[in-house]
Parts: C-alpha cells; sequence; structure tokens
C-alpha cells in the first residue's frame, strides 16, 4: 500500500473516533501518539481546543529521555509519568483517544501505567 494511502486511512480512522470521544475541562481527552521512535500523549480540552497538560519521549523534563523510545518499557514510564503531571494540574478523570491504534502492546502499557498513576478511565 501506497504511503500516501495509509496516512488517509489513518486520518479518516481518527475522524471516525474522534466524532464519539469528546474531552471536556472536567474529563480531558488523553491522546495517545505513536510514531516508530517516539510516544506522544496530550490531555485535551476540545470544547476550548486547549491543551492542558503534555507528556512525551522527547520532553525536557522526562528522565532518562535518551534512552525512551517507542516501544514497552518506556510506554510505561511514560504513562506514569503522564499520570503523574496529569494529577499536579488537576486531572483525575479522562477520556482515552488510542489515536486508531490497537489497544495492544505499548498503548495498553501506557493505558495501565496511567490506570496505576491514579487516572480513571
Amino acid at each position: 500500500m501506497r504511503p500516501e494511502k495509509k496516512r488517509k486511512l489513518l486520518q479518516r480512522r481518527r475522524w471516525r473516533i474522534r466524532k464519539h470521544i469528546n474531552g471536556t475541562a472536567e474529563r480531558p481527552r488523553m491522546s495517545v501518539r505513536m510514531t516508530g521512535k517516539n510516544i506522544y500523549v496530550q490531555f485535551i480540552d476540545d470544547d476550548k481546543g486547549v491543551t492542558l497538560v503534555s507528556a512525551s519521549s522527547m520532553h525536557k523534563d522526562a528522565p532518562d529521555r535518551d534512552a525512551l523510545r517507542a516501544n514497552v518499557e518506556s510506554a510505561t514510564k511514560l504513562g506514569a509519568q503522564a499520570a503523574e503531571k496529569a494529577k499536579a494540574a488537576g486531572i483525575s478523570k479522562v477520556v482515552f483517544d488510542r489515536s486508531g491504534a490497537q489497544y495492544h502492546g505499548k498503548v495498553k502499557a501506557l493505558a495501565d501505567a496511567a490506570r496505576e498513576g491514579g487516572l480513571d478511565f
């Protein structure tokens, strides 16, 4: 499959999911995006269109960020870090948005670590 077609299908899948998932100020959307090298997590208030808190494997405040990659161990560490940042910002309940990725492997590890960190999905 051509890369352009693949990107287009992924974007349409995200739009289809986002029709049903909406974040508010009291229950923001926890958006998880995986690339080949990095992991990104954002807590988004869709009503205002703003990102409340974010965490990624590239953030300067990420502990040992040179060792963080797009794998299960790093996803677990990043999920715990994202939950910690969200709790510091006063966020306890979220709507989980996996951005069209299957709930398996890295996505599942990140979600489990965030739940253990105190977030309620």
